[in-house]
């Protein structure tokens, strides 16, 4: 199925301040998923781009534990509302939304991926006192340790599926 455009407008773009921006929301069936909302931003004028993701239906808030304990588990499916918070304690990750969080679908092994991809350059330094860390991700992303992600988001918007379940 492909993406069905159910709202289009332009208004002024952030960056160059024309009215050339155009934002269109489309609606998307995702296996494992459902429904999600799509909005692309684009500017004609400057080539300003922006993208966001999330599910289309939402409801109460969800807390979800998912425990990873293989190869296989690392690429379940995480869908991360912008209003979420994402926690795994073996690991001393806590991920929470700030004024410009966006949603995003990506797997666990992504999830650890964007940790590392934040962590201060220092960290991968083996002489670092926070060297572990960097080493304690790594070899979470190996499946050489198991680990919990909670899931928590107020709207009800996230989730966590690994695939054929």
């Amino acid at each position: 199925m492909e993406p069905t455009r159910i709202h289009s407008t332009m208004t002024e773009c952030p960056v160059c301040g024309n009215r050339t921006l155009e934002i269109s929301v489309y609606v998307y069936e995702v296996p494992l998923v459902g429904k999600v909302l799509l909005d692309v931003w684009k500017c004609s004028n400057c080539g300003y781009r922006r993208s966001d993701v999330g599910l289309a239906e939402h409801g109460d808030e969800v807390m979800i534990s998912f425990k990873v304990k293989s190869p296989e588990d690392l690429g379940a499916l995480v869908v991360k509302s912008s209003s979420a918070t994402i926690v795994i304690p073996e690991l001393g990750v806590e991920v929470s939304p700030g004024p410009a969080a966006q949603d995003h679908i990506t797997t666990v092994e992504g999830v650890l991926e964007r940790v590392l991809d934040n962590v201060p350059s220092e960290c991968f330094d083996e002489s670092s006192e926070c060297n572990k860390f960097v080493k304690d991700i790594t070899r979470a992303m190996n499946s050489e340790k198991e680990f919990t992600v909670i899931l928590i988001d107020p709207l009800g918007k996230s989730t966590i599926r690994k695939w054929g379940t």
